[in-house]
């Protein structure tokens, strides 16, 4: 997912990247809402093994993180950040980052249309060390190395964000091998995510 920055100033709508405590994208959703604003949060169909069989689940496409549409002139931001369930708005430095309407338009068309649940494809198999590019997500275009799986279909990959090697935890299917070699550690082609 690509975001850039801009500042508050005319009336217009714009979608912000919420930040949420860990496991409450729920809440933070529910909360949200009851001040009347519009989030989006996007959900996952993925299957568990739970005693012996598989059943499924539903859980977060990006986990704590939801999409905020905001009204700017009409309504703020500020509530947001003390609201129960988020823990920030992510910004570039001390701007807000904002989300484009075309990448939270291509995810809802992507969902299921009867359930709005996302599904996963097989999630492709990398060795330990592969340099790895993400291409789907809120670190869209980042270039990582594959760690490890995770579970539910979702690997560990190394980032390196603001100067900094990051572990994060993404879906599988949203890797593409970089290369073969695995000596060293890609450096992103674009910083498109950072909260603070």
């Amino acid at each position: 997912m690509m975001a850039h920055v801009e500042t508050l100033s005319a009336s217009m709508a714009r979608w912000y990247l919420i930040h949420t405590k860990p496991a409450c994208e729920s809440v933070a959703l529910a909360n949200l809402e009851r001040q009347g604003y519009h989030v989006y949060y996007p959900r996952l169909l993925c299957q568990a093994r739970v005693r012996m069989r598989w059943v499924d689940r539903v859980g977060s496409l990006f986990p704590r993180y939801l999409f905020l549409h905001l009204e700017v002139g009409e309504q703020v931001l500020a509530p947001v950040r003390s609201t129960l369930g988020v823990a920030a708005i992510v910004r570039f430095g001390c701007e807000y980052a904002v989300v484009p309407d075309q990448v939270v338009e291509d995810l809802r068309m992507s969902a299921d249309p009867g359930t709005g649940l996302h599904r996963l494809r097989s999630p492709p198999s990398f060795a330990p060390g592969t340099r790895v590019r993400i291409v789907a997500g809120a670190f869209d275009g980042v270039e990582g190395v594959f760690l490890r799986e995770s579970g539910d279909e979702r690997v560990v990959v190394l980032l390196k964000i603001l100067g900094q090697s990051t572990p994060a935890r993404i879906p599988a299917a949203s890797l593409l091998a970089q290369s073969e070699s695995r000596l060293g550690f890609g450096t992103p082609r674009r910083l498109r995510h950072a909260h603070g």
